[in-house]
């Protein structure tokens, strides 16, 4: 799932995209809202957290542009405010969620991923399985005929691709955009890298196949 944080608070922003790239989400940041419309109009996001009081453009703004133009993210909007009536004005700008801060963290995480599933109308199966192997995408646990398996919440990522195209091809770069941040640059090998350590770690005989001009499948 990629995630755009919107908020003007550095620090806060930042813990947010760290613990969230460590749950296997996809995080890029911005601090003020007209920063938020241009990484919008380059990159489709599943989610945003949107703080409501941002500089340049307010995140009531941010909210009622992104909408206007039919853009598909779900929205979190946070607010220092707590009253009934601002939870009421920010759902009227087309947020989806709304949390005050300070807010438990866990339960920030849980709303983000239901939001996640409703983007994509449901979302795939809670478990993904193929030729012996299983994903949990709930609880983000792989396994292998049985056999725990220790991945890295990157590498979770690219299974999950990988186990949700059946057998399809999976390109570098929709791994690329789906799983990397937008300031990754594209001459990296860090999706190759990935997707060696992945293999090994599957174990033998090896599950996932390289095709030359078409991309990676299981």
């Amino acid at each position: 799932m990629r995630v755009l944080i919107v908020e003007d608070e550095a620090e806060l922003a930042a813990m947010l995209a760290d613990g969230l790239r460590g749950e296997g989400m996809v995080c890029d940041v911005a601090h003020d809202g007209a920063r938020a419309l241009e990484l919008t109009a380059a990159t489709t996001y599943d989610v945003l957290v949107l703080d409501r009081d941002l500089p340049r453009l307010s995140g009531d703004a941010v909210c009622r542009a992104l909408n206007t133009a039919g853009y598909p993210a779900r929205i979190l909007m946070l607010t220092a405010a707590g009253a009934l009536s601002d939870l009421v004005d920010g759902l009227g700008q087309g947020a989806d969620d709304y949390m005050t801060k300070p807010f438990s963290y866990l339960e920030l995480v849980a709303r983000l991923r239901a939001l996640g599933r409703r983007t994509s109308g449901g979302g795939l199966p809670t478990v993904l399985s193929r030729r012996g192997l299983s994903l949990d995408t709930a609880r983000r646990v792989a396994e292998r005929d049985g056999r725990p398996l220790k991945l890295t919440p990157r590498e979770l990522g690219v299974l999950e691709m990988l186990l949700a195209a059946d057998g399809a091809p999976v390109t570098t770069e929709e791994l690329r955009d789906s799983l990397w941040d937008a300031a990754l640059d594209p001459a990296t090998t860090a999706v190759r890298v990935t997707v060696h350590s992945l293999r090994r770690k599957l174990g033998e005989p090896a599950l996932i196949s390289h095709d030359p001009g078409f991309g990676y499948r299981l």
